[in-house]
């Protein structure tokens, strides 16, 4: 039995685990991000339940993913001051034939969501793209739900194509015997499973909006992409998969590609370092490594038990929809992040294939709730901000619709193929 003082250090760690989540569901300036992830953290350690070495460790194991999302963001950023998402808006409006105009716009809009979030991270589709899709469909007259959806929708589900797709990945990734591109070559008929499920689905669920003809909207004009962030982007690509077998971590690729285009967008007068470090987001960063700690912590007490508890002992097709089931009910307590530090390592000895599992309820699961990834909460913030505030229960009804059949796919593909 745990006495007294343990199960007082381990609610200090819950305590400090609820402070980051609603810290990160407010957004508050970044200087309150690093503040309260002090305090979280160093509350944590006060208690004794983490020892300095376990904290220095756990904060090694995230330091290389922090330094890749930091990076990825201001690439993404870069890109955006030099019209790539504005040009994608510009791709989006569709031809002459107005009566398939929604239609066309949203298929289009679900395909580009998908293929910026395996590339530059579901945050870019959220925050970059998603304001883009909306703006496109007001400019021919018809609804923005649809497409403003297959944004929201593909920031989780598309996250599984790459490593660098999103945080859960990378976190999961040392515990995987998978290179780069294993990894993308195993997880591509995943993909396409879900996306089939996805598009038919919401093709239904928005049947009425997809089928309404567009009225009259204004001409809105896109500056011309320029070509250099564009060939940037596609070499970086080509130096994670080149370099993943040979050990190096994505950031220090990721670096390389961000500070080439800071050099050139300062040349272009596209922003200086003002804008390089708002664009990095420190404060989450600080954020992320505190989430680190606390996780780590309460993974020594009776939550790591429970989980652990609830892990099967094999990979069967029951085994991994248990596994991928777990994972969404976790994301969606504690946000993925938190979920992936918890439950990834306790499922490590069960090979590549349990923990693949996983980052399917961790991808796809956490599209369930608001409160499955931070990326839902800024795809509603970003939305707001644009006068297209979400209705509530309407994003339940479409997730509870959606995920269960996305999540059923990908675990039988997975099965399928490893």
């Amino acid at each position: 039995m745990p006495t007294l003082a343990q199960l007082s250090a381990e609610l200090v760690a819950v305590a400090a685990l609820l402070t980051l989540l609603v810290t990160a569901y407010r957004h508050p300036s970044g200087r309150v991000e690093a503040l309260v992830a002090a305090v979280a953290t160093g509350a944590v350690l006060a208690t004794g339940l983490i020892t300095l070495d376990r904290a220095g460790e756990a904060l090694r194991h995230l330091a290389p993913v922090v330094a890749f999302l930091a990076t990825i963001l201001v690439v993404a950023d870069v890109c955006a001051r030099a019209g790539l998402f504005a040009a994608l808006g510009r791709l989006l409006r569709p031809g002459p034939d107005r009566a398939h105009g929604p239609r066309r716009l949203f298929t289009a809009a679900f395909l580009v969501a998908a293929c910026v979030t395996a590339v530059l991270s579901l945050d870019a589709t959220v925050v970059l793209l998603t304001p883009v899709v909306v703006g496109a469909a007001v400019a021919i007259g018809t609804s923005p739900t649809p497409g403003a959806y297959a944004c929201l929708r593909m920031a989780n589900s598309a996250s599984l194509l790459l490593p660098v797709s999103n945080l859960t990945n990378l976190l999961a990734m040392p515990h995987l015997d998978l290179t780069f591109a294993g990894f993308a070559l195993t997880m591509a008929p995943v993909l396409a499973a879900v996306l089939v499920v996805e598009y038919v689905a919401l093709r239904v669920v928005f049947r009425r909006e997809l089928s309404k003809p567009p009225s009259d909207g204004g001409e809105v004009g896109a500056p011309a992409v320029e070509p250099f962030p564009v060939a940037v982007v596609a070499l970086m690509l080509a130096g994670f998969a080149v370099t993943s077998p040979l050990g190096l971590e994505p950031y220090a690729v990721s670096s390389v590609a961000a500070l080439v285009l800071v050099l050139w967008g300062r040349r272009r007068r596209l922003g200086g370092a003002r804008e390089v470090l708002r664009a990095a987001h420190p404060g989450f960063a600080c954020f992320v490594l505190a989430l680190g700690v606390v996780v780590a912590a309460i993974s020594e007490g009776f939550l790591g038990d429970l989980v652990a508890r609830a892990i099967p002992s094999a990979t069967t097709l029951g085994a991994l929809a248990l596994i991928a089931a777990l994972a969404t009910v976790l994301a969606n307590l504690l946000t993925n992040l938190s979920a992936t530090l918890l439950l990834v390592p306790l499922l490590a000895p069960l090979g590549d294939t349990a923990v693949l599992a996983a980052l399917l309820g961790l991808n796809i699961g956490a599209g369930l709730t608001y409160s499955g990834s931070l990326a839902n909460l800024l795809w509603a913030r970003h939305l707001g901000r644009y006068g297209e505030r979400p209705d509530l229960r309407r994003f339940h009804r479409v997730s509870l619709a959606l995920t269960p059949l996305s999540l059923a796919a990908a675990v039988a593909a997975l099965w399928l193929v490893t």
